[in-house]
């Protein structure tokens, strides 16, 4: 199966989407569904989010799992806090391990995280946030954003450019993104407070409907990468909403609160003898 570029595919009890393209190259990268794992309800089943009330060695069975796809261990996982902000933090090979068995060892106060070393595996939580994925094919480098729209307001995708830009002389012209499965501007209706917030913008992110206000979090981060130089061509959404599609994501709206977190990853090693999720789709 496949959509807007991403293939679905299976690996043993884990089903991930991938762009084609990318795991042709040898980059480590997928968005995870919620089958597959060994959480029981309300984080049923593939939970990797350890702040959320689950069983600790149930989410670390479930990375383990995730890691396996890729012939990857758990120990080359970093993640950051996800305080819903807009901080960028460069990964270098000292900091794998950092939040793969403990929540409170993430790196703090970050929502994306960029590296052009080969061993770390990025890894971010989501449960309706938007997962932006990051390609810097030249130099190579890659990046993770998680995207509430508290973050989107900030600008927490062009920051993570940016970042790549500065820290690694990429061109922002020659990345490419992806936008993974996440709450669409179908199902995530806003209050005042968050209209407000987006006003300004030039290109304005807010729809209304039926007397509703419903924020449009694949456009705005589409228009804050884009401003940011990338080509709108290079830009892949997944159009998946999460909401709409909880039987097989994680969505907090759905489940009014107390849910499971999917997971995005990206890195730049892939061993050759295991080869790509993707080269065994269905």
């Amino acid at each position: 199966m496949s959509r807007n570029g991403l293939v679905r595919c299976t690996v043993g009890p884990v089903t991930v989407w991938q762009l084609e393209r990318w795991a042709a190259r040898g980059i480590v990268h997928g968005f995870t569904e919620r089958g597959g794992g060994v959480s029981r309800p309300p984080f049923d089943s593939l939970n990797f989010g350890l702040h959320v009330g689950d069983d600790v060695e149930l989410v670390l069975e479930n990375r383990r799992r995730l890691c396996q796809v890729f012939g990857m261990s758990a120990s080359t996982l970093v993640a950051g806090e996800q305080v819903h902000g807009a901080r960028v933090a460069v990964v270098t090979a000292a900091d794998m391990g950092r939040g793969a068995a403990r929540a409170e060892e993430a790196i703090p106060g970050v929502d994306a995280l960029v590296t052009r070393e080969r061993g770390p595996l990025l890894i971010g939580f989501f449960a309706d946030c938007v997962p932006v994925l990051l390609v810097d094919p030249e130099t190579p480098a890659v990046g993770l954003v998680h995207a509430g729209w508290r973050g989107t307001w900030q600008g927490v995708a062009a920051r993570a450019v940016e970042a790549m830009v500065r820290a690694f002389g990429t061109r922002p012209q020659s990345l490419e993104a992806v936008l993974g499965p996440s709450i669409g501007p179908c199902c995530y209706e806003v209050g005042p407070e968050v209209v407000e917030r987006f006003a300004n913008w030039a290109v304005s992110p807010i729809r209304a409907r039926n007397g509703r206000m419903y924020l449009d979090l694949w456009a705005a981060n589409r228009h804050l990468l884009t401003a940011a130089g990338v080509p709108a061509g290079n830009i892949c959404t997944a159009a998946i909403c999460t909401r709409c599609r909880s039987d097989r994501f994680f969505s907090y709206r759905a489940a009014g609160g107390r849910t499971g977190r999917m997971a995005a990853v990206i890195g730049l090693s892939m061993p050759a003898a295991h080869g790509s999720a993707a080269a065994q789709s269905g």
